[in-house]
């Protein structure tokens, strides 16, 4: 029925793959599905850790995920979590906060059991042979399951035994251990790596200072950098090293709440800036913009526009992030003409950096708590203009305002009901997604 060449096509791949994660969900033997319809499956590295990449998705996510946006977003710093805690909370039916909260234990469980019967079932009795890839998808499973230490640690003594562990793997589970929050973990990770017969580079290093940044261990983090800082030592910092550290002083130093601790951050940050010109590393524009975004936020205005200044000079071009940090200061601080300045500025440029619904949406507020409502009407025209759908609360504000000041016959019908249309489109299409995006976690 089946010949060797459409054994190995992208339409068998896709059915084994779709058989499997069945067969995963329903916790049934996999001989039972797929047996029956390809007798001798041929299992492709890509086929492989397709499968073991879905498992976190349709087991180990939790229903609130569903529909989240997978674009960059401002987060709080996460917190060191506690494996054994969480089981007993668990067990009590207290709820669990951070990356493990509303996430079904018993479903988590499935999936790792699961994981790891089909990483050794398709090696076995398929004639598979594991690489480098199909190790890393393995221990990204565990990592992302929340498994015991032990579980993990044992798979990888295992895997390094065979020569399949490798720095890069190593460097990509440090990161999925921070990011879920297991930065002690990690940090074992990494140390563990001469075990492994693995030897960390400026990556391994990079990953680790940044998973030690969102937790808050600024103290650890920075001794690392000393670290790597030392004369003759293998793995001297890079841009990147530094601009990670000064990107999480001026990001992560801010949740603390306590305004001594917040200046202190932003101080350090601009401390290894200097040392950073000092030591030759050139900054780009993420280094320059973290660098702003902080002098903003603590009201040292005089410092950022330096920070441009100099940014402009060195031949860096500002970049939309970098203007709507300034606009944000002015439009808090009720100097809209100054913020405007910013906006002309931005839209200046030769580098085709385009205002977004970010760039107006501050301004348009601020004129409309200053009482300049046809100024703010003029933006919002400006930016439907532009081609894009204001908010629902930013519409409202400035239909309100001319409504209040007596002056809606500003905005015309057809231009309320484009923009109205527009944003009902726009909701209606994210419901859409929704109950989708559900259907796909539950089947």
């Amino acid at each position: 029925m089946f010949s060797s060449r459409s054994l190995s096509s992208p339409f068998t791949q896709n059915l084994l793959i779709d058989q499997v994660m069945a067969a995963i969900i329903r916790n049934r033997p996999f001989e039972t599905n797929i047996v029956a319809s390809i007798p001798k499956p041929i299992w492709t590295v890509e086929a492989v850790s397709q499968v073991l990449r879905s498992i976190p998705t349709f087991l180990f996510q939790s229903p609130r995920s569903i529909g989240r946006q997978k674009g960059f977003r401002h987060r709080s710093p996460l917190k060191q979590r506690n494996l054994r805690e969480e089981f007993h909370k668990a067990r009590r039916g207290v709820l669990v906060l951070g990356p493990a909260a509303h996430r079904d234990p018993q479903k988590v469980q499935l999936g790792l059991e699961k994981a790891l019967e089909f990483f050794h079932w398709v090696e076995n009795h398929c004639g598979f042979t594991h690489n480098e890839l199909t190790c890393r998808e393995m221990s990204l499973v565990l990592a992302k399951g929340s498994a015991k230490s032990k579980l993990l640690w044992e798979f990888l003594k295992r895997m390094s035994r065979r020569g399949l562990l490798t720095t890069p793997t190593v460097t990509c589970l440090i990161k999925v251990l921070g990011e879920q929050g297991l930065v002690n973990e990690a940090l074992a990770t990494f140390y563990r790596m001469k075990q492994f017969h693995c030897k960390p580079d400026v990556y391994a290093y990079n990953t680790l200072i940044f998973a030690l940044c969102r937790v808050g261990n600024f103290k650890k983090a920075k001794f690392l950098l000393e670290q790597m800082e030392l004369p003759g030592f293998r793995c001297p910092p890079d841009v990147f090293t530094y601009t990670i550290l000064i990107s999480s002083y001026c990001r992560y130093g801010m949740e603390t709440g306590c305004r001594k601790a917040i200046r202190r951050r932003i101080w350090e940050a601009n401390h290894l800036f200097r040392l950073m010109l000092f030591k030759g590393f050139a900054p780009d524009v993420v280094t320059y913009n973290s660098l702003i975004n902080g002098c903003c936020k603590t009201n040292r205005i005089e410092r950022a526009l330096e920070l441009l200044d100099d940014m402009v000079k060195r031949g860096i071009a500002p970049n939309r992030v970098t203007y709507n940090s300034f606009i944000r200061y002015y439009s808090a601080t009720n100097e809209i003409d100054n913020a405007i300045e910013m906006l002309r500025r931005m839209q200046g440029m030769n580098d085709g950096v385009l205002p977004c619904n970010s760039s107006y949406t501050p301004i348009i507020h601020a004129l409309c708590e200053t009482g300049r409502v046809v100024e703010a009407r003029d933006f919002l025209v400006e930016l439907a203009e532009q081609g894009s759908i204001p908010r629902e609360y930013t519409y409202k504000l400035v239909r309100d305002a001319l409504g209040s000041a007596g002056k809606i016959d500003l905005l015309g019908a057809e231009f309320c009901t484009r923009l109205e249309d527009g944003i009902k489109g726009r909701i209606r299409q994210l419901m859409k997604m929704k109950p989708l995006l559900q259907h796909q976690s539950v089947s």
